[in-house]
């Protein structure tokens, strides 16, 4: 059976590189060999840390960032870039975030719930919006799920994404009502009748709708929530006669059921003053409704599935259902919603690491399918390639992160343009899930990833970085004996490789890629002329080519 026993053995090398494979965007080598001497509970002390906010992105323009703290945006005066150019800014930014981020599954988090509650540029066109609400994911990202929920749902973004800004008393919007419960929080179970949909019905629909009326997109993102300091969507209010008390307006003042997989549960302002529901009582009312949801033990396995799915593998078999994702989920509601309550013990369990059997056909290392952010961002991580400080080199840096997301777009990725509300079809779409990733020209677009970054090809030509493999075998530390060609090819092929090698696979890496079918002596003569000051072309070419050829495997694509 599939086992949530705790490991308390050291890592090693394979489990270190797996658990951090899976909670980062790629560890160096010098960190799986530190967190190889680690119990997974040690480790999992670590990942947990909190790491620094980041600084805010910067206009080129202007050198100064135009968010955070919120002011509105100028490009009109000409002072600020125009959207699409911060935009643009944004997102190098935000991959930057992630490819610079530590050993903390912070940033691994803030990626999941940007790809469990997504958001579309084309729809929101606003770089502002996005910004906030990535801060809002990594305020939450090792904190409270529940909570992060509802700062969600009024969030700027989302409430443009998915028309909650339109949602009023008197012209009802069920778009995102809709997608929060079939999507986002209890997820839609088998269809038992019209309307009904296991976990909620129709009915439930409308009376949410209800309970999200009147909030609105604030442009100026001077609305700041209260627990966050962050800008989020406001309620469309007018100041009652005693010039203190705030009024709802566009707000369902009226009662709302939910249905019996609710426990008819009813929620409505519990003030009203001079005809219209107050500010506070209405936030109090939705605060009720998330509660309700939430409530529910079903939104937590709904969850977990997604959890799971984006940690561990996509299938999720009816032994995994019973022996993983229901206690973790159990573990998930008992700690009202805290995320690290159910990872701590995923991330210690036999099951994770393979342990609890002696098969192999359902192993969860080298299982999953990496996204292109994983196959990009991991290569430059593992072999610690330096790129433009964005603070100080800022327009290099813009020239060569705007390469790196045109890169993630051609493997699948089109930063914040997913594919529908429920996010990039990989992460949620059955019964593929992350084999969607591996499409016919996706596919020969991750293959040129290494010959791309080690400027072999195709590359633009004032790109400020590249893989400097010779560098890495020469200088890192990680190549005892750099003219041992079984060194350099083992040490490579066991850490870019999440899965074992067979000797007759080793050998053709070896005698036919690395040696090109040449002896290794011959190798050892020509390292040892490089080293003596010869050129270095021909050490180059080969550990290229190495290199190369690992990335156009399979073995390369998972992890």
């Amino acid at each position: 059976m599939a086992s949530l026993n705790e490991v308390t053995q050291v890592l090693g090398l394979k489990n270190a590189a797996h658990l951090l494979r899976r909670t980062t965007f790629g560890p160096t080598m010098g960190q799986t060999e530190t967190y190889s001497s680690f119990t997974p509970s040690q480790a999992l002390e670590t990942l947990f840390l909190d790491e620094e906010i980041p600084t805010p992105p910067l206009d080129a323009a202007t050198g100064e960032s135009w968010v955070n703290p919120p002011t509105i945006n100028k490009a009109s005066e000409g002072v600020n870039s125009e959207q699409n150019t911060l935009f643009s800014y944004f997102k190098s930014w935000h991959i930057d975030v992630m490819l610079r981020s530590g050993l903390s599954v912070k940033e691994r988090l803030t990626w999941f719930y940007h790809t469990h509650l997504p958001a579309a540029w084309t729809k929101i066109q606003s770089s502002e919006a996005l910004y906030y609400q990535n801060c809002l994911f990594r305020y939450y990202a090792l904190g409270n799920f529940k909570e992060l929920f509802k700062k969600i749902c009024l969030d700027n973004a989302m409430l443009k994404y998915i028309d909650g800004f339109t949602n009023h008393k008197d012209a009802p919007n069920e778009n995102f009502a809709r997608e929060m419960l079939e999507l986002y929080s209890i997820g839609k179970g088998p269809q038992l009748e019209e309307g009904n949909y296991t976990n909620y019905t129709e009915d439930d629909v409308k009376s949410a709708t209800k309970v999200l009326t009147g909030w609105l997109f604030d442009e100026d993102f001077v609305h700041l929530d209260k627990d966050t300091g962050i800008p989020s969507g406001k309620l469309k209010t007018i100041t009652a006669t005693d010039g203190t008390t705030e009024l709802a307006t566009a707000h369902d003042a009226s009662v709302k059921t939910f249905s019996s997989l609710f426990d008819s549960y009813s929620v409505s302002p519990a003030t009203i003053l001079e005809g219209y529901p107050t500010a506070k009582a209405t936030m109090q009312e939705f605060d009720d409704m998330i509660e309700m949801i939430f409530g529910k033990i079903e939104t937590a396995r709904f969850i977990m599935r997604k959890l799971y799915r984006s940690f561990v593998y996509h299938f999720i078999s009816d032994e995994v259902e019973t022996d993983i994702i229901q206690p973790l989920a159990q573990i998930f509601y008992d700690n009202d919603y805290e995320i690290r309550a159910p990872l701590e013990v995923l991330f210690k369990s036999e099951h994770f690491y393979d342990l609890d059997n002696t098969i192999t056909a359902d192993n969860n290392i080298g299982a999953l399918i990496k996204s292109p952010v994983d196959v990009t961002l991991g290569l430059l991580r593992f072999f610690e390639t330096e790129t433009p400080d964005r603070n100080i080199q800022t327009n290099a840096f813009y020239d060569d992160f705007s390469y790196i997301d045109s890169v993630l777009k051609e493997q699948g990725i089109e930063m914040y343009d997913p594919y529908d509300v429920a996010g990039f079809d990989p992460y949620h779409q059955m019964p593929g899930f992350a084999r969607n990733w591996i499409m016919t020209y996706e596919l020969a677009k991750r293959y040129q990833i290494g010959d791309l970054f080690m400027k072999r090809a195709g590359n633009p030509e004032d790109l400020t970085f590249s893989l400097n493999v010779l560098d890495w075998v020469e200088n890192s530390g990680n190549i005892t004996d750099p003219s041992d060609a079984t060194e350099i090819v083992t040490v490579l092929t066991e850490n870019l490789l999440a899965v074992e090698l067979s000797t007759e696979r080793f050998d053709y890496f070896l005698n036919t890629i690395f040696l090109d079918t040449l002896p290794t002596t011959t190798w050892t003569m020509e390292w040892n002329a490089y080293s003596d000051g010869g050129s270095n072309s021909v050490v180059k070419n080969r550990i290229e080519t190495l290199v190369s050829a690992l990335v156009q495997t399979p073995e390369f694509q998972v992890y």
